[in-house]
Parts: C-alpha cells; structure tokens; sequence
C-alpha cells in the first residue's frame, strides 16, 4: 500500500499571514479594497487674515495617504475638496463658514470602503490641526 502524504505547508502560511498581517492594508493582501485612514502633517497658510476668508481664501493640506473619496473637514462642515495627489488636498474656504477671528479645527476624513470582514481597517479621519484667523 503507497502512502500518500499531504503538504500543508502553503495552507499554513496563508493562515500565518493572515494572523500576523490581520488589519495591516499596506501588507495583507485580503486588504486591497480598503481605504487606509488618511495623516495630516501641515496646513499651507496655517494663519490667515479675516479679510482673505472674505476674499474665497484656498487651504493647502499636505500629508499622506489621501485617496479619492478623501475630504476636507473645517469645524464639522465637510468641504468640496480638490484631490491634487495622494499627499496634498486643496480647498476653497466658503465665506459663510468662518464669521470672525479666531481657531478653525481642520481634518481630513475618507470615508469607509468595501473591505468585507477580513480584519482590515477602512477609512477614517486624521488628527486635526489649527487654522488661526486674525
């Protein structure tokens, strides 16, 4: 009687990468579809006068990971965003949004994708940083 011997070995290590990748969209590739959670490191002007809000002022935000359906948030009011590269998104500050001196807090948001249930993180906002209207 031959013995037959079964090999396991490619079974395993596609159970070893989903345990260990589990959640990771850079590296696990069950993630392809998910939206990673976009970082904002800058704002380009961070300080504005209240007289260039008047004048339709446009916001440079600069970071990683922004995807298409990503957007920009100025104190809960979700903005047209102008998309210019996976670092840089750009918006023009509505008038009515800002009424006076002072902080605005500015996020970038991207929504959840269809990841499905495979351990993967989807979307989700940035810290947010200060914008200073004098």
């Amino acid at each position: 009687m031959k013995r037959i011997r079964a090999s396991w070995q490619p079974l395993s290590a596609l159970v070893l990468a989903l345990v260990v990748f589990q959640g990771c969209n850079a590296i696990n590739p069950l993630c392809g579809s998910a939206r990673p959670a976009p970082i904002l490191t800058s704002l380009s002007p961070s300080s504005v006068t209240f007289a260039q809000i008047q004048q339709g002022q446009v916001l440079t935000l600069t970071g990683s990971r922004f995807v298409v359906s990503s957007v920009v948030v100025i104190n809960g009011t979700t903005l047209s965003t102008t998309i210019t590269s996976a670092q840089q998104l750009q918006v023009t500050i509505p008038t009515t949004l800002i009424t006076g001196p002072g902080t605005a807090s500015v996020l970038v948001n991207t929504p959840s994708g269809n990841s499905g249930n495979l351990g993967c993180t989807s979307g989700g906002t940035s810290h947010a940083l200060v914008f200073t209207i004098t």
